[in-house]
């Protein structure tokens, strides 16, 4: 189906893996991240083979909430614009986008636009929401987000890739009216955690899937069922899932794990272990986030560029 998809075949190949960062590409902890130096370090993940910069669709800063992170502070779609127009090839993808804090029509406008500027650089993660700050704020009903999140991810592929659709939703009507531009070639989108479906329902849709960060033995589980239920609505063409981990990555290339939130400190020579068994139980590609690290990001950077990215670099379009 993405053939063609130039950010997706250099991710995503079955039975092998690729490597990405999270924006900030920072050592903040659980402060405000400062985005200072942002374009330098994404030149230099893309120069080093790192495949897709993924950004987080955070609206508000809520101290109450579980997970403090602000994200990247700047909005997700203007900020990775920016990072598109100031690289060549890495990807921009969104770990997500909140699909009921944004209507489907206007989210398919901006899309479809982000796809003729930067021919096959997107990477479309979209999500159900689980920041009740940010519903509040726009005055979105929280706990129905699964019933809008279904609503708004079918009216946004009816817009993006049928012409003159005939949509009756709760976000509006479409008839005898068809989106402009249209992209000639379908935007991979994948589905992040389960918003608020159950598995049935991801075995049918989506592009590809995205989980949350956990040991591999879990994982592994996750993956396997996410599998047999797309096999069982005869959905067996291959379709990527991906996850993040955080990262402190230590000096000593040989420390072994030690389990960080959402993640591992360790060095890089047990990391590339690590990551070769994520690989194996089935993850086409995992991103860094480098929010936890002891250590300067661009130096993490430049470590795992030369000694870790050779084993899990990108993919030739016509391998």
């Amino acid at each position: 189906m993405f053939q063609n998809h130039e950010a997706y075949q250099r991710m995503y190949r079955e039975g092998q893996m690729t490597l990405g960062l999270h924006i900030p590409l920072e050592n903040y902890g659980i402060k405000t991240p400062t985005m200072a130096h942002q374009i330098e370090l994404a030149q230099a993940a893309e120069h080093y083979g790192f495949t897709a910069l993924w950004l987080r669709d955070v609206i508000l800063k809520d101290p109450n909430f579980l997970d403090p992170a602000v994200g990247q502070i700047y909005d997700i779609l203007i900020y990775g614009t920016h990072l598109l127009s100031q690289t060549s090839k890495i990807a921009l993808g969104t770990s997500a986008l909140v699909l009921p804090l944004r209507h489907p029509l206007r989210l398919a406008k901006e899309a479809a636009t982000i796809e003729a500027l930067f021919p096959h650089r997107l990477v479309m993660g979209v999500s159900s929401g689980d920041r009740r700050a940010d519903f509040q704020g726009l005055g979105v009903d929280h706990p129905s987000r699964g019933t809008q999140f279904r609503e708004a991810f079918g009216y946004l592929q009816k817009a993006l890739y049928e012409e003159y659709p005939l949509i009756h939703s709760s976000y509006g009507h479409m008839e005898q009216t068809t989106l402009v531009p249209k992209p000639g070639h379908r935007i991979p989108t994948i589905v992040t955690g389960f918003a608020q479906q159950d598995l049935d329902w991801h075995g049918q849709h989506g592009d590809g899937w995205m989980y949350y960060p956990q040991a591999p033995e879990r994982q592994h589980e996750v993956i396997t069922a996410w599998r047999e239920s797309a096999a069982r609505h005869g959905n067996e063409n291959f379709r990527p899932f991906s996850m993040p981990m955080h990262l402190d990555l230590a000096e000593n290339p040989d420390e072994r794990p030690t389990p960080i939130r959402l993640g591992y400190r360790l060095g890089r020579n047990r990391l590339i272990e690590l990551l070769e068994v994520y690989r194996s139980i089935g993850v086409n590609h995992l991103f860094f986030a480098l929010f936890d690290s002891d250590r300067p990001a661009g130096e993490v950077i430049q470590e795992l560029g030369e000694y870790v990215l050779p084993h899990f670099p990108a993919h030739e379009m016509n391998d």
